[in-house]
């Protein structure tokens, strides 16, 4: 930019203004700037004052816009918070368990956590919920269906980039595998569904919900040491949530249809 800065009009101004923010690739400030400008003259802020709530404004849209790629990017079905969840409906959930766990420490830690319950007892609301507290907190997340991930690894084996796969399903910082033991898993799915397990041991989080006991997850890997290691490795050091048998979500439709 070659504008002297000496003498420049308010007109010149907001034109290199609009300039430099286009350049440093500020758009909060440039969207923002005059409305920032014309408060701080009412209320006679310093020049640093005024320049740090310009960078703070711009930092706090930024992390906002990190957020939601990360939410984007973790591919959850439909949008569900903590906020949203009725820990009334179902005492069975501990409120303070669950907002310690939205801290996410356990996903720092690479611990797994998994929620055991049958049908709408909230295990996908509260594993969509943690999963979206974890990338607004700044991890990497991914959601996928227990049957959808193994028949994807099946898919790439047969094309010879499996091993990409699973490192890319290593990466993640989290990875929350929803309706495990809905449906059998055949024993090639299965045994691959185990290597990214095994990938992320100790290393990265993985969050399971899943309708059936770990003693019934025999119906979902046919195999008696396979399932053994699985469970092992979704259990070892981590959190275990029993969500119960009671369907909230039923209760709530049967209320409002006697309502």
């Amino acid at each position: 930019m070659t504008t002297k800065r000496r003498g420049m009009t308010e007109e010149a101004a907001d034109a290199a203004i609009d300039q430099a923010c286009r350049m440093l690739r500020m758009p909060t400030i440039r969207n923002a700037f005059t409305e920032y400008a014309d408060r701080a003259g009412r209320e006679q802020m310093s020049y640093r004052g005024f320049l740090a709530e310009l960078l703070l404004a711009e930092c706090d849209d930024r992390a906002r816009r990190r957020s939601e790629r990360r939410i984007k990017a973790a591919k959850f079905p439909r949008e569900k918070s903590l906020r949203a969840f009725d820990f009334d409906a179902n005492p069975n959930i501990d409120p303070a368990v669950i907002h310690t766990l939205a801290k996410c420490e356990w996903v720092q830690k690479g611990q797994p956590l998994c929620l055991i319950g049958d049908s709408g007892t909230g295990k996908s609301h509260l594993l969509i919920a943690l999963g979206t507290e974890a990338a607004m907190a700044g991890y990497r997340v991914k959601y996928t269906l227990a049957t959808q991930l193994a028949n994807e690894l099946v898919e790439v084996a047969d094309e010879m980039t499996l091993a990409k796969t699973i490192a890319r399903y290593g990466r993640v910082d989290l990875l929350c595998i929803d309706e495990l033991g809905y449906m059998q898993l055949d024993r090639r799915g299965a045994e691959l569904l185990f290597q990214v397990l095994t990938e992320r041991e100790e290393k990265a989080s993985v969050a399971i919900a899943s309708n059936e006991s770990f003693g019934g997850w025999t119906k979902t890997f046919t195999d008696p040491r396979l399932c053994a290691a699985i469970v092992d490795r979704l259990t070892f050091g981590g959190t275990i949530l029993e969500t119960g048998t009671d369907s909230y979500r039923l209760a709530q439709a049967t209320k409002q249809r006697t309502t």
